[in-house]
């Protein structure tokens, strides 16, 4: 059986990453997701993405991730890798939601 691939799509500094993994879970650390085993196009072209380079290079030391859940778009399962990009955020910025903290009630 094949290892899965999950393509991981999340808000990071007014970007929307697109990245594809594959071991994801929830973490230890309350409020965020693991995601580690980076999957990235090894090309031999000559045709460069440069948003797929960015990704490369900012992920290349990188082990496992720690991404917030409330950063999270959606995570899907998928039959074959595709290539992980960023892109700018268009229009309205977004601003951030607050990190939810246990035992926090709005009802207080």
């Amino acid at each position: 059986m094949q290892n899965p691939i999950y393509r991981v799509v999340f808000y990071n500094q007014n970007q929307i990453y697109e990245l594809y993994v594959n071991q994801i879970y929830q973490s230890d650390l309350y409020g965020f997701i693991e995601v580690e085993e980076y999957q990235f196009n090894e090309r031999s072209g000559m045709i460069v993405d440069p948003s797929e380079e960015k990704l490369k290079n900012e992920f290349s030391d990188v082990k496992r991730s720690y991404i917030p859940m409330h950063s999270i778009v959606r995570i899907d399962e998928v039959e074959k890798q595709g290539v992980g990009k960023i892109t700018e955020v268009k229009g309205d910025k977004i601003h951030p939601i607050p990190f939810p903290t246990p035992g926090a009630n709005s009802s207080d």
